[in-house]
């Protein structure tokens, strides 16, 4: 078992959930013995000073941050409070009140995966204004929480090559956490990238260590951080963004991925990622396969995978639709069109029309996918539409809508129903801020 077990939700990338929604996450958290949460921020916390920003968000108030900490505390589990504190900034550093705290303001950072970012996305840590700007945002944003923890980030700083200038800059946000009463976690990919800076980070800071991928080198990257003294936690993702319907197969070997690392070499904490890259397109029923799997493997180790994950998912649902919502996961490996971070599906449906289609995906693969979604969407829709609809089915019925689209890509009649079902599904959960967003990034019929 580890001490900490955590699930990290993005709150950041367009969708924003009700309270509602929260306290049922929390709950289910509650249920599969997680002890901590929290909610990723950007943009998505209503600072008093800085409306600009958030003003089409429907962001999170101080008042709501206050009723979810007490909401933790209720089911045992610290709430704490995260605002990324370096790169991730576009949201900011887009608008001219803010493009002078940018490292290049007019954007133009390559990143590892040979694409170059058009917007500005990291803060100048030659700018002594950016640290008075994230002092204001702490000295807001931290009164809510009574966790004595605060995660500030500071991960995929693309504009940043010298690695002393990122150490040196990441050294005076811990001092800012520090001196407001906190203790700093930060995402540990740009340090294990230049070993020689893990043995100079203080050993009150806490690494998070994560990887998405099944093979993901785990062992390799505890072992980095165990043998500098620091303490560590193991992030292992939920496989569910980019994929319109999950990766369970994925998420399932990047689970058992992390826990060995972790328990090999002693983590702390095996923290549970829940991202939303891409539009946040994927309802929370995508997720909820890696919300149990993750707070089994936590718990119990590896013998997590000796447990019935259908019959869970239908009990926790209330109709027995697990077995669909995992097959529905399991469609990306059809053709062998595998790639890191996303499902081909996604691409298929989120790129231009310069998307050239892996060879794997035939005409013939396709129909039979779209055939398999089909058959889950019947299945789904079944529990739709009652006198008292189920939320998880009319979003599994979603998902399989989101593979259909896919699938047929240049159907029009598809795409205009899919993107009246998307906004349909979309208020069931969660807040309107950010939906004209993540419609945005779905194609037009």
């Amino acid at each position: 078992m580890f001490q900490v077990r955590s699930y990290m939700l993005d709150v950041s990338r367009d969708k924003i959930p009700t309270m509602a929604t929260l306290k049922k996450i929390v709950d289910l958290l509650a249920r599969f013995k997680y002890n901590q949460f929290q909610l990723y921020v950007e943009h998505a916390f209503a600072y008093s000073a800085h409306k600009k920003v958030w003003e089409k968000a429907s962001p999170l108030t101080a008042q709501e941050m206050r009723q979810l900490d007490c909401y933790c505390r209720m089911h045992d589990i610290e709430f704490v409070p995260n605002q990324n504190s370096f790169g991730h900034l576009e949201r900011w550093l887009v608008k001219p009140e803010y493009n002078h705290l940018a490292a290049m303001p007019k954007g133009g950072a390559r990143t590892p995966w040979g694409t170059v970012k058009k917007f500005p996305t990291t803060l100048d840590p030659k700018n002594p204004e950016c640290l008075t700007f994230l002092a204001g945002l702490y000295d807001e944003l931290l009164p809510n929480f009574t966790s004595d923890l605060f995660n500030v980030g500071c991960d995929e700083t693309f504009e940043i090559k010298d690695p002393e200038e990122y150490l040196g800059f990441v050294l005076k946000v811990f001092d800012l956490v520090r001196a407001r009463g906190k203790r700093p976690m930060f995402w540990g990919d740009i340090v294990l990238k230049h070993p020689e800076l893990v043995a100079r980070l203080p050993k009150d800071a806490i690494a998070l260590d994560w990887g998405y991928e099944g093979n993901h080198p785990f062992m390799k990257e505890a072992e980095q951080f165990a043998k500098a003294g620091l303490e560590f936690y193991v992030c292992p993702g939920t496989s569910a963004w980019n994929s319109l319907c999950g990766r369970v197969e994925n998420m399932r070997e990047n689970m058992a991925a992390a826990e060995a690392g972790g328990r090999a070499f002693g983590a702390k904490g095996f923290l549970v990622t829940d991202w939303g890259d891409g539009g946040h397109w994927q309802p929370l029923a995508a997720s909820l396969p890696g919300l149990v799997l993750g707070g089994w493997t936590a718990e119990s180790g590896a013998t997590a995978t000796r447990m019935n994950l259908e019959e869970t998912l239908d009990a926790i649902m209330g109709v027995p639709l697990g077995g669909v919502l995992l097959k529905l996961g399991t469609l990306y490996l059809r053709g062998g069109a595998l790639r890191a971070n996303a499902s081909e599906l996604f691409r298929i449906l989120a790129e231009d029309r310069g998307y050239s289609r892996h060879p794997g995906l035939t005409d013939a693969v396709l129909a039979e996918i779209s055939s398999v979604a089909d058959a889950c969407r019947h299945e789904a829709t079944k529990y739709c539409g009652l006198a008292y609809p189920n939320v998880w089915a009319e979003e599994i019925a979603y998902m399989a809508s989101l593979v259909e689209a896919a699938c047929h890509r240049r159907d029009a009649g598809r795409l205009k129903h899919l993107r009246e079902e998307h906004e349909h599904v979309w208020k069931l959960r969660n807040r309107e801020g950010g939906l004209a967003d993540s419609l945005a990034k779905l194609p037009r019929f």
